[in-house]
């Protein structure tokens, strides 16, 4: 049988983008730890890292259940400055791509990578840039292009 019109990484987003699943996924890891099965086996079967395991493990350990949760302030730290992220954020809304030699009526991911990297020579992976324009309340729909939240 085949999924149509999705693929599995689609799926998956989906699937982690909903917070009551993520933290019973992150749950159920932590109890096939407890029942004796390999952290670095259950990484690979669940496509995260090692440590990431342990740090669910450690965390459950001393929180519980609210230690598997996203918690504001954990996750990388963003290399653009608060005046930096304002002047993107007026950058997507107010100007067009054309005018930073770009070939393109409207913003994307990638076309706004390539003006972080010349403007501030920072790069950035697509994925990277989509969650830094959900921090500054921009959110990027097939159809629509980039729209504030």
């Amino acid at each position: 049988m085949k999924v149509k019109g999705y693929s599995a990484s689609d799926i998956k987003k989906l699937l982690m983008a909903n917070e009551s699943f993520k933290t019973g996924m992150r749950l159920y890891i932590v109890y096939q730890v407890a029942l004796g099965y390999s952290s670095r086996k259950l990484a690979e079967q669940h496509q995260v890292s090692f440590k990431q395991i342990t740090n669910w493990v450690h965390r459950f350990e001393k929180e519980g259940l609210d230690g598997l949760k996203d918690k504001k302030g954990r996750g990388r730290k963003t290399l653009l400055s608060e005046k930096q992220l304002d002047k993107l954020r007026f950058l997507i809304l107010k100007e067009s791509p054309k005018n930073y030699g770009f070939d393109s009526e409207i913003w994307t991911g990638p076309l706004l990578t390539n003006w972080i990297k010349q403007e501030y020579n920072i790069a950035y992976k697509q994925a990277q840039i989509y969650n830094l324009l959900k921090k500054i309340g921009i959110v990027f729909k097939k159809k629509e292009g980039l729209v504030v939240s």
